[in-house]
């Protein structure tokens, strides 16, 4: 049996590839939407894609299960649990609790494990030809290293109220009753790491087991001692800030995302082609070099990614494409950069690429506004703004800030003045780069915080006695 793991380092997703080597027939879970290395490896190992399936409706990227289905004429495999509200609007065959997926050998058993979301399916894998028992499970966003799959997603981004107690209520018979059943030798892989924002403990280990997690899991005295009530409110109590766009990915996933094909390589645009549609505002330009560089000037409306390999994550808190119809043109040092800048994007629905520049020689170029620690005392701003997350603002920010974290700020516009000036900042500067550009493309008059609030923190040590 093959079993290999993906992992995208920018959205701390873990996709799977299960391989029969004597009938050389695999199926992808979990899969992301640039499909290419799941075809370089089944071609790898002379195996045909004939299935792909996923957990659950995904919140935190686009499901890549149509794409690659459509490309290798694989079969459709979804959950058809969790009501009439959590069907999914595409062709596939619905799986519900029990029902198994056999690739030569290897039996893939569907386990509806809800609480993360109502139709969420975990999979039970049993490679027969070393055992007759399972030895694998694919846990989706149920069971992580060390953590759980939050509940309170469906009220943070798909519109739900209060769904979360019950998500909880559903996780805690879960665990009881399908994951404490199963084997301690069973092997766990997730469909999540840290830095995930599908939980808030996640570890960085990329598997565990079911005896590990039994014995040292936060979550294991609770279910010991059948405290499901403490073991809600532990769960709950912290959770991270959800991205907005997380919405989106819920309505599309659930729908099925577009099929996109063949993507073309992309293209330099000529600099005059760029340069008229900058003036006329039918393109956003995407600046993917690093902050100070941004600092020092960039295109006038252009958004601010600084960490080309985090363009899913800060893609998605920068432009919402369901809104804005200008395509992007990415500011990149060659081609191969670009390209693999699209290839993050479209992970979360980021697809109008029209091409990418090297330079910013012949465009237009402002200075974004900014202001030291030391100077802020002199402003007055309409509004200080906290983009970091709000368990990082609890713990201490800047007196007379308001929170709203930097995957938010686009979609609750509602909380920002129009007139007057806003002033923002995150912990270091990196986020804020990424949550300021974007209030400038949408008009607001927005003043960086340099270094943000450890800049802030550095100067206010310098104002104590100890610090003279």
């Amino acid at each position: 049996m093959l079993l290999e793991r993906f992992y995208d380092e920018d959205l701390a997703q873990a996709s799977y590839v299960i391989g029969c080597q004597a009938r050389n027939e695999a199926i992808v879970v979990d899969a992301r939407r640039d499909i290419q290395p799941y075809l370089d490896l089944a071609a790898r190992q002379g195996m045909k894609i004939v299935a792909v399936t996923e957990t659950h409706i995904h919140a935190d990227y686009l499901s890549g299960t149509r794409e690659l289905a459509a490309a290798t004429g694989a079969q459709i495999y979804v959950s058809g649990e969790g009501g009439e509200d959590w069907q999914y609007g595409f062709e596939g065959t619905r799986l519900v609790d029990a029902d198994t997926i056999t690739l030569g050998n290897i039996t893939i058993q569907a386990l509806h494990t809800p609480g993360h979301t109502p139709e969420h399916l975990s999979f039970l894998v049993t490679d027969g030809a070393f055992a007759d028992g399972p030895g694998y499970l694919l846990s989706g966003d149920f069971v992580f290293s060390g953590d759980l799959g939050r509940p309170d997603l469906l009220d943070e981004a798909a519109g739900g109220v209060d769904t979360r107690f019950g998500g909880a209520r559903q996780l805690f018979r879960s665990l009881q009753e399908k994951f404490l059943t199963l084997p301690d030798h069973v092997q766990v892989h997730p469909a999540h790491g840290s830095g995930s924002a599908c939980g808030k403990a996640l570890g960085a280990l990329p598997s565990t087991t079911v005896g590990y997690e039994r014995l040292y899991a936060w979550w294991a005295p609770y279910l010991a001692a059948g405290d499901e009530k403490g073991f809600v409110a532990e769960l709950l109590d912290g959770q991270p800030d959800a991205h907005a766009y997380f919405g989106r990915m819920k309505r599309q996933n659930r729908l099925g995302p577009a099929v996109m094909g063949e993507r073309p390589p992309l293209q330099e645009v000529p600099l005059a082609q760029l340069l008229a549609d900058v003036e006329a505002d039918r393109v956003t330009v995407v600046d993917t070099r690093p902050v100070d560089e941004v600092h020092a000037g960039t295109v006038a409306g252009a958004l601010s990614i600084p960490v080309p390999d985090k363009a899913a994550t800060y893609g998605g808190w920068a432009y919402d494409p369901e809104q804005d119809n200008r395509p992007l043109v990415l500011l990149a040092p060659d081609q191969a950069a670009a390209q693999q800048m699209w290839d993050h994007l479209v992970r979360v629905g980021v697809d109008a690429v029209q091409g990418y520049t090297t330079t910013l020689e012949g465009l237009p170029v402002q200075v974004p506004s900014t202001v030291t620690a030391a100077e802020l005392d002199d402003l007055d701003p309409a509004l200080l703004l906290d983009v970091r997350n709000r368990t990082e603002f609890l713990a201490g920010t800047i007196p007379g800030a308001e929170q709203l974290s930097a995957g938010k700020v686009l979609w609750h516009q509602d909380r920002l003045p129009r007139e007057g000036t806003i002033v923002t900042f995150c912990q270091s500067g990196l986020r804020n780069s990424v949550a300021a550009s974007a209030l400038r493309r949408a008009g607001y008059d927005v003043v960086e915080l340099k270094g943000s609030y450890q800049a802030w923190l550095d100067q206010q040590a310098l104002l104590t006695p100890a610090g003279r």
